[in-house]
C-alpha cells in the first residue's frame, strides 16, 4: 500500500492543539506500519522547519523516531517539501532515512503514474508578489545569510510567527474555488504527460476531483485530517482520519 499525507503543521496552535495533532498523526503512522510499502509526506509536515549546520528546531521527537522506525523496517519514506518546511538540509535524510525532494515529481506506483506535489508555487503566473516571495524564500543565498547572522532562537521565533500568519490566511471555510489553479495546472500538464492521479496538499481543503484525470487534495490535520492510499491494484482513495 502507498500512503500520502500532508499539512500536519506540527508545532502550530497552543500546547493542547499541538499535542492533539501530534498524537493523531502518530496513530496514523502506527496504522500504516502494517502494510505500507511507501509513505509520502507531501509538504508542511512541520509548521516551520529550518536547519542550521548543527541546529534543528526542538520538538517532534516522537514523530521523527516513528518515521525513522518505519524506514528501518523497510518502508520507503519520501518527503516532498512544502512552503512551511522548504528549508530542509540533510538531517531528515541522515537521521530518519527520508528521501527528500524539493520539486514536484511523478512516481510509478502499482501500474499508475502519480504526480505528487505540495501545490505551492504552482500556476501563480499572474501573482507577481507571490512569485517574488517564493523566489526570495527559496534562495540558497538568503538561507546561508540567515544562518550566519541570525541566532537560531530569534530566527525560529520569527519563522513560527510568519508560518502562523501564512497558515491562518487559508482560513477554515474556503470554497472549492481555491483549488482551481491546481486543477488547471493538472489539466494543462496532462496534455503533454501521461498521468493517472494527481495528489496535492497545500490548500487545506479535502477534495476528490474526477475527470479525465483524478485529482486528489488532502486537507490539513487541524481541521480536515485526511490521507490518500493507492493499493496494489492501483486503486486510489481519499480517506478521513478521525
Amino acid at each position: 500500500m502507498h500512503y500520502f499525507v500532508s499539512d500536519i503543521h506540527l508545532g502550530s496552535g497552543d500546547a493542547a492543539e499541538q499535542l492533539r495533532v501530534e498524537r493523531n498523526f502518530l496513530d496514523f503512522l502506527k496504522m500504516v506500519e502494517k502494510d505500507a510499502e511507501t509513505l509520502f509526506l507531501v509538504g508542511d509536515i512541520f509548521d516551520f522547519w529550518f536547519e542550521y549546520k548543527e541546529v534543528v528546531p526542538k520538538g517532534f521527537v516522537r514523530v521523527l523516531g516513528r518515521l525513522a522506525e518505519l524506514s528501518d523496517k523497510g518502508v520507503r519514506v519520501i518527503m516532498l517539501t512544502g512552503n512551511h518546511d522548504m528549508w530542509v538540509g540533510d538531517y531528515l535524510a541522515r537521521e530518519c532515512g527520508i528521501s527528500l525532494y524539493t520539486e514536484p515529481r511523478t512516481f510509478s506506483l502499482s501500474g499508475k503514474e502519480v504526480f505528487v506535489a505540495h501545490g505551492d508555487n504552482m500556476n501563480i503566473k499572474g501573482n507577481l508578489i507571490l512569485k517574488l516571495m517564493n523566489r526570495m524564500f527559496r534562495s540558497s543565498g538568503l538561507r546561508k545569510f540567515a544562518s550566519w547572522i541570525v541566532h537560531p532562537d530569534h530566527f525560529v521565533r520569527f519563522g513560527k510567527w510568519w508560518s502562523g500568519k501564512s497558515r491562518k490566511s487559508h482560513g477554515v471555510t474556503q470554497s472549492a474555488k481555491v483549488l482551481e489553479p491546481l486543477i488547471d495546472y493538472a489539466i494543462e500538464y496532462s496534455k503533454s504527460h501521461n498521468v493517472d492521479y494527481y495528489v496535492f496538499g497545500h490548500m487545506h481543503l479535502r477534495a476528490d476531483i474526477a475527470g479525465a484525470q483524478r485529482i486528489l487534495f488532502m486537507g490539513d490535520w487541524h481541521t480536515q485530517p485526511s490521507y490518500v492510499t493507492i493499493d496494489r491494484n492501483g486503486k486510489a482513495e481519499l480517506k478521513t482520519k478521525e
